[in-house]
């Protein structure tokens, strides 16, 4: 029991209760290592922070003895693999699709149409979470559905941020000029072919890291498609759940 706290109010937020700064300081240490590609030395955390180093080093000691860092043989520091232990462990809590189930939500009641999140399973487009719109004409596709690489809007944001090598050999019959279109302007719209009748318009989600981890799209009958005003609203949306995945505030 909590000095001061019953048993019984142990598991709900204690109001007027304080972060300790020194917590949150070295909590923002372990977020820097996390961006670095690369174990780091000690006078470039002290630079890059703007802490002095022995205030650098006592937060490094802290995290090495909570097992979140390691010192390597030439004196560098180093995220420890506790920390994909615990994203995994983040991802089988609440998972991409649960966690961005209210974005989707809040993107389909904007524009009245399906919004859909997806990612590269092998190597086809995924379904990873899906809003249907209610009361208008849907278009069914499920989560864990597939889609075509080269002709919807999804598969064709997810290939143009893949390494060209490894696009040409998934779309070998899609012209190379479509991606470059698709990373210029930032959307990619579908063809047209793949689902007659249907027509979406796709915008790539950035990790942490800066790489395409999903598409997100919103789709509809042709009669409705309007490409010109779901763009910023799929624009926002995606940065919104870059936040998610970066662990700041959506």
């Amino acid at each position: 029991m909590l000095d001061g706290v019953s048993g019984e109010d142990e598991e709900a937020p204690v109001s007027g209760v304080r972060p300790l700064a020194s917590a949150l300081k070295t909590f923002a240490l372990l977020d820097h290592l996390g961006t670095a590609k690369r174990a780091v030395r000690l006078s470039t955390l002290s630079r890059d922070l703007g802490v002095g180093r022995a205030t650098i080093y006592q937060r490094l000691v802290t995290l090495m003895a909570a097992g979140w860092v390691e010192q390597s043989a030439s004196g560098e520091f180093r995220l420890t693999l506790r920390a994909a232990r615990v994203a995994q462990a983040a991802t089988e809590q609440a998972g991409l699709g649960t966690r961005t189930l209210p974005i989707l939500e809040a993107l389909s009641a904007e524009t009245g149409e399906a919004a859909s999140l997806a990612a590269l399973e092998g190597d086809l487009p995924c379904i990873v979470q899906r809003v249907e719109p209610q009361g208008v004409l849907r278009v069914e596709m499920r989560v864990g559905a597939t889609m075509s690489l080269e002709g919807s809007a999804s598969g064709r944001v997810l290939l143009a941020y893949l390494d060209p090598a490894r696009a040409q050999r998934l779309a070998p019959g899609l012209d190379p000029a479509i991606l470059v279109a698709v990373r210029e302007t930032g959307h990619s719209i579908s063809s047209g072919q793949t689902m007659e009748g249907i027509r979406a318009a796709a915008v790539p989600v950035f990790g942490h890291d800066g790489a395409c981890v999903a598409a997100l799209s919103l789709v509809a009958p042709v009669h409705r498609f309007v490409a010109d005003g779901w763009i910023q609203p799929l624009r926002a949306a995606a940065e919104r759940l870059r936040a998610i995945m970066e662990g700041r505030t959506a």
